[in-house]
């Protein structure tokens, strides 16, 4: 399966989702919806699909809200569906996810108080999310942040490289990429990561996330204890098949 979200559920809740979930692959740069958009499909990201919930302004600038891998689902989350989206999904890492309509989930919430109150307690982790990411890009020092994104990133690709281009970094932190260059070989010079070909690699994870702002640990906490059953590095399987 490989979204924990799902994985997290009883067999008979999963029976309810299982027979509308498409498998589907994602690319890198795709929008699943844009700001306006009427959302009518959830995405599962699974293995190590990533995605990015990004708000633009008028004047061609962006900046991450908030981050969306194989813990958790795109879309239709917190609206409940059916109603327009506010902020742009973009593919950040590529890989496959199983999609399904926002329809069928709400079916399943009504059937399943089990569905209902799992989906309740990620939107109110995602809020969590969001919310932090507020108060982190107005507060916080730009290398903090980028510590923080790349810390975040790694948990859910379960590797110590990750693909990914100083554009799409940038991009992510609302920044110019010449200031990402700079961040980004500060922290290559103090041994932290290596940077080469679009590709990012974590050396010092411990001292990383030293370097990184409160906020990592601090949605990282809250998401644990909302979510308890969905394992950090673990994927839940049920031994019936």
């Amino acid at each position: 399966m490989g979204n924990r979200l799902l994985a997290s559920l009883r067999p008979l809740d999963r029976a309810l989702l299982e027979p509308y979930l498409e498998p589907v692959l994602l690319t890198k740069g795709q929008v699943l919806f844009a700001p306006g958009d009427d959302v009518r499909t959830t995405h599962f990201p699974s293995i190590t699909t990533m995605a990015s919930l990004v708000i633009g302004t008028n004047d061609g600038r962006a900046a991450e809200a908030a981050t969306i891998g194989r813990e958790g689902a795109i879309g239709g989350i917190i609206s409940s569906g059916h109603k327009p989206a506010f902020a742009q999904a973009e593919v950040v890492l590529p890989g496959p996810a199983l999609a399904i309509d926002i329809g069928r989930l709400e079916e399943a919430k009504e059937r399943s108080p089990s569905i209902r109150d799992l989906f309740a307690r990620y939107a109110d982790a995602l809020l969590a999310q969001v919310m932090q990411s507020v108060a982190c890009n107005a507060l916080h020092p730009l290398h903090a942040r980028c510590c923080r994104w790349l810390l975040t990133t790694q948990d859910r690709s379960d590797s110590p490289d990750i693909a990914l281009t100083q554009e799409v970094l940038a991009e992510m932190l609302g920044v110019q990429r010449t200031t990402v260059s700079t961040v980004v070989g500060a922290l290559r010079d103090r041994g932290l990561i290596r940077y080469a070909r679009g590709q990012v690699t974590i050396l010092d994870r411990p001292r990383l996330e030293a370097a990184a702002c409160e906020c990592y640990g601090a949605v990282r906490s809250h998401f644990e204890r909302v979510l308890p059953e969905i394992k950090p590095q673990e994927i839940i399987v049920d031994p019936g098949g």
